[in-house]
């Protein structure tokens, strides 16, 4: 079955209509290589899980406004280890074993293999706590 947008998710990109198609394309591989996760829209993101969160789509703030690229998604992965790359935007530690990792996803050619893996460890660090 085919991944259909929903309401709540066209009146989150409502401020960042720009950025929509960003997330089209990210939620697409997310629910074809993730069919049984799940999606909450939330005010400040929308979050995606299946035993617990793994992945994040928002617009924070993690770089100062004028380095962020126009248009832009912030995708906030949760992984058991710190992420090094020159994409991340900001990782952090909000306890021991988790990694909070920020990647500002500006172009489609940004969603590529390499992004997808780093999703699929999200998704099984997920799953296994």
């Amino acid at each position: 079955m085919a991944y259909l947008t929903g309401q709540d998710e066209l009146l989150f990109f409502d401020k960042y209509p720009t950025a929509f198609p960003l997330y089209e394309v990210f939620v697409k591989e997310l629910f074809e290589m993730f069919p049984s996760a799940s999606m909450r829209v939330q005010k400040s993101q929308i979050t995606f899980s299946n035993r617990h969160v793994f992945a994040c789509v928002s617009f924070a703030r993690v770089k100062k406004k004028a380095e962020l690229p126009d248009p832009y998604i912030v995708v906030t992965l949760g992984l058991s280890y710190p992420l090094e790359s020159d994409r991340v935007a900001v990782k952090t530690e909000p306890y021991p074993g988790r990694w909070t990792t920020h990647l500002v996803i500006s172009s489609q050619s940004e969603l590529d293999d390499e992004f997808y893996i780093w999703v699929r460890q999200a998704y099984d660090f997920s799953g296994s706590k």
